[in-house]
């Protein structure tokens, strides 16, 4: 079964923006990818999908380093344009640069890192895997930036700002479900 690009069942997720940069054969480039995760603690991993014969996998397959920079609130229009085109026709670099967006060079890539992200992670490739339409590549972060901003969630095709959190369990709830849990061990 498919849950294709825009269908109500796959709109019900909720994910960040992966502001994904790598330069490479087709130049600096920069990719929005809502599947950008962390996916390990020790040692830190990033992994990010990107569809097959995007430039920026292109990129990553040659260099073997990408950068991470989790879009921030203030970063919509970062977003939108780093999704909206390819990186083989559109230097999308020099467009975010014309409208005044910044960016640094990496300290420890070759590639640039997007500036006011609500982090920005290094990364050297250290898998990749095919997954159905997409490659997975994992990235081990090698340096970090945070500059406290607040990251940006996507759901339903918009932007959305998290204005507050959920409760969790009430400590007497918690008490009663470690109780259940307890009751029903193997």
């Amino acid at each position: 079964m498919d849950l294709p690009w825009g269908d109500e069942k796959t709109l019900q997720f909720v994910t960040n923006v992966g502001l994904i940069t790598s330069d490479g054969p087709n130049g600096p480039n920069i990719m929005a990818a809502e599947w950008t995760h962390h996916v390990s603690y020790s040692p830190g991993l990033i992994a990010v999908c990107v569809g097959f014969g995007k430039a920026t996998l292109e990129n990553i397959q040659e260099t073997k380093e990408f950068g991470v920079s989790l879009a921030s609130i203030e970063q919509n229009v970062v977003a939108s344009i780093a999704g909206g085109a390819s990186g083989h026709d559109i230097d999308k670099i020099a467009v975010l640069k014309e409208l005044g967006f910044k960016f640094y060079p990496g300290k420890k890539i070759k590639t640039l890192m997007v500036e006011g992200a609500a982090l920005n992670a290094e990364c050297k490739l250290v898998k990749e895997i095919t997954l159905g339409d997409h490659m997975m590549l994992v990235g081990e972060v090698i340096e970090t930036a945070s500059p406290q901003r607040e990251p940006v969630a996507y759901h339903k095709g918009m932007y959305w700002r998290l204005e507050r959190s959920v409760e969790k369990p009430s400590e007497k709830e918690r008490e009663r479900i470690r109780a259940v849990v307890e009751k029903h061990k193997k």
